[in-house]
């Protein structure tokens, strides 16, 4: 393990996580967009549909020769959520079907709020292990003055 692997760990988590920081703030802006853009087979806007982040373990060049294990963690990807979206009464709404109904994102607020939640404290302990790896290289050299 070389003496910067642990700031390369460290950095790694702080990217993925700013990432789903992101993404959440995202899902939350859009729990009501009942227009993405896209359309279904009989010509109806889709509603925006919930994006969820996907993180594997890192693994840098030096890896695949064979030289170090996996460090890190990386982003494998940005999905859709596959649920389907919320069906709600309201028939003065420009998008409602012939029965009244409007088709609404798939984003649970409070989910949303769990996720965030649980990034900010993956953010928070990487920061963490930042600070602690910067503080062992600073003692290091301390011993290595005297």
């Amino acid at each position: 393990m070389g003496l910067f692997t642990g700031f390369q760990i460290s950095g790694s988590g702080l990217t993925a996580q700013r990432l789903r920081l992101d993404v959440i703030a995202g899902n939350i802006a859009n729990a009501e967009t009942t227009r993405s853009g896209e359309v279904d087979a009989d010509g109806r806007p889709l509603p925006y549909r919930r994006k969820m982040v996907v993180l594997e373990a890192g693994r840098p060049f030096d890896y695949y020769l064979g030289k170090k294990d996996p460090c890190g963690v990386r982003v494998r990807g940005i999905v859709e959520d596959a649920a389907p979206p919320r069906l709600v009464y309201n028939p003065d709404h420009p998008d409602a079907d012939p029965q009244g109904y409007v088709r609404m994102p798939n984003v649970n607020v409070l989910e949303e709020m769990v996720d965030l939640i649980d990034a900010t404290r993956a953010y928070e302990a990487n920061v963490a292990a930042l600070n602690a790896t910067k503080e062992m290289c600073l003692r290091a050299l301390d011993i290595g003055r005297r």
